[in-house]
């Protein structure tokens, strides 16, 4: 209803319109003709109404022109007009009694005709507002199909438009392309929201330079998603380039990183949001690859996509069959006369009813991603918990364990409620219980996580470092981390033996611990030579292939039992 009455009150609005005749009673004639249905406004050439168009061009709704004027004819107004961004979406009727004018001014924008002399009064209202009526339908068809920042369509006109292009390519070879900005965000809160503009619509204008040479459509899908289909593109990649060179015209285009993905010579029968998805989905594969930032889709990347939905639909299923299995992963002290166990990590792997063994790099990722990962912590963190209990219970003392705290963890406001309500299900103390967070958790909100952390640790959790050296925290953050003790990132073990200046680096991670005044130790140890270097350099705890894998929670158990036999011996 509201609605309807904003298009009566637009409908009641009286249009203008501009009779450009340098004959007098033309003028006149036109004028009574049409002063009862529109505001008229009157000019006797070009140049004047020009001047007199770019005043009103607002509100200006037709132009009647008359071709042969003094000081500025009607053929030079048409290409002033044609010319203009703001001015050629006015429609233009020529007043003319010469047949052959018409071709050369429909070429320049012309939208119809009036011959003279004007003895028809009826055909000229009809014609005019005729020609109202099918510019200012034009004008909000545009206005809805357009990104209102960009220019380009919308992902609803996009898809409509694109689907009735298949049928008018010469050989039937199309590709859809997805272009999308690593880490947007990061643009927007460091430049502000004008300058992650600027940049869309800089990259938008690449988009539409390709577009001139290479024929095709585009729309904005997303905040900083393109979508682009055209003819098939022998070399994807130069699509890129265009934009780039519209990037570099901006301060600090050197941080705009785009990616690329491409589904080349799609099939013409299949629906084109599929064929985008697929697009999308290459795309997604090289999130954060500088170096290749173009890939094309193929069949394997399907199969994963099919792979993934499947494993997210089956994770409650999981969790309350207990697929999940927790298993455990010795700490060795090897400062010693031999080896001690001294610790465990809970790490989890998933035996699928279907798939069987599924690699924790292969669901944890995904499940980060979707935002399910905290669903899997609480499980490790339960199981972890409920098998400590039952060593400590059977042989009357702890071996601690330590249990991931992932990056979504950290801002749940009843994570301390969660941990505690474990330890005391189970009769544990926080000293049965290590805490282990990411080195990359705190490259976040760092404020926030050291209140955090030091929370946990005032309750008398220890809190464990882990991947440390990976390349997040710096020397300067390092005397603020609340940590007690550090998990050196396993890349810096395997290059310990490889050269010197590979062994130096190890022992400044070493000398930074023995700084901290916090124990190390060192993951991924598959040698006995890796571990005699490290015993040699004094790290206090090794964990890795050489001493164990992870083991299921039965055969860790025995290591368990065996370092209580050997205690026993020494006691005795």
């Amino acid at each position: 209803m509201e609605m309807d009455k904003k298009l009566r009150h637009y409908n009641d609005i009286r249009r203008v319109v501009m009779v450009v005749d340098d004959e007098p009673i033309n003028q006149e004639m036109l004028g009574f003709i049409l002063k009862k249905d529109y505001e008229v406004v009157l000019a006797s050439n070009g140049e004047e109404a020009l001047e007199k168009i770019r005043s009103r061009k607002r509100t200006l709704s037709m132009i009647l022109l008359d071709l042969n004027m003094p000081v500025m004819d009607g053929y030079r107004l048409l290409e002033i007009l044609r010319e203009d961004e703001e001015l050629k979406y006015i429609p233009v009727i020529v007043l003319t009694a010469e047949d052959g004018a018409e071709v050369r001014c429909l070429e320049l924008g012309a939208v119809d005709f009036i011959k003279k002399p004007y003895n028809v009064p009826s055909v000229i209202l009809a014609r005019v507002r005729r020609a109202i009526e099918l510019s200012e339908d034009n004008r909000i068809i545009q206005d809805a199909e357009q990104d209102e920042l960009t220019g380009l369509y919308n992902r609803v006109f996009f898809f409509e438009y694109a689907s009735q292009m298949d049928p008018f390519q010469e050989k039937g070879e199309t590709d859809a392309i997805v272009i999308n900005i690593d880490h947007f965000h990061l643009v927007n809160e460091l430049y502000g929201r004008i300058y992650g503009d600027q940049v869309l619509q800089a990259i938008a204008d690449g988009i539409r330079e390709f577009m001139d040479e290479n024929r095709g459509i585009a729309c904005r899908c997303d905040g900083d998603m393109f979508y682009i289909y055209c003819p098939h593109q022998k070399e994807p990649a130069a699509i890129l380039d265009v934009i780039r060179r519209h990037l570099e015209k901006l301060p600090d285009d050197s941080r705009i990183r785009l990616r690329m993905g491409v589904y080349a010579k799609a099939a013409p029968d299949e629906l084109m949001e599929r064929r985008f998805e697929r697009a999308k989905l290459a795309c997604s594969t090289v999130r954060g690859k500088y170096i290749e930032p173009v890939a094309c889709y193929d069949v394997s990347m399907s199969e994963t996509e099919v792979l993934s939905e499947r494993l997210v639909n089956d994770l409650k299923r999981g969790l309350d069959e207990k697929q999940f299995k927790v298993w455990f992963q010795p700490k060795y002290a090897i400062q010693g006369e031999q080896p001690q166990l001294s610790s465990a990590e809970a790490l989890i792997r998933w035996d699928h009813p279907e798939f069987g063994m599924i690699s924790p790099s292969v669901f944890i990722p995904l499940f980060e991603n979707n935002g399910l990962v905290q669903k899997l912590d609480h499980y490790v963190w339960a199981e972890a918990g409920r098998w400590i209990a039952s060593w400590k219970s059977k042989y009357g003392f702890t071996v601690p364990v330590s249990v991931n705290i992932s990056r979504v963890d950290m801002y749940d406001p009843r994570l301390k409620e969660k941990i505690l309500t474990i330890l005391e299900e189970n009769h544990l103390t926080p000293e049965d219980y290590l805490l282990e967070i990411t080195e990359s958790a705190y490259s976040d909100d760092l404020e926030q996580l050291i209140h955090i952390v030091e929370e946990l640790r005032v309750l008398g959790f220890m809190i464990e470092m882990d991947d440390f050296g990976a390349g997040y925290s710096t020397l300067n953050m390092l005397t603020v981390l609340p940590v007690d003790v550090l998990k050196l990132d396993m890349q810096f073990v395997k290059n310990a033996t490889s050269d010197r200046k590979n062994y130096r680096l190890v022992e400044l991670m070493k000398d930074i611990a023995r700084f901290l005044e916090v124990p190390i130790v060192a993951e991924g140890v598959e040698t006995k030579e890796q571990c005699e270097i490290l015993q040699k350099i004094g790290f206090d705890l090794v964990q890795g292939y050489y001493f164990s894998p992870p083991l299921p929670p039965e055969e860790f158990e025995k290591l368990i039992k065996k370092e209580v036999d050997r205690k026993g011996a020494e006691i005795c």
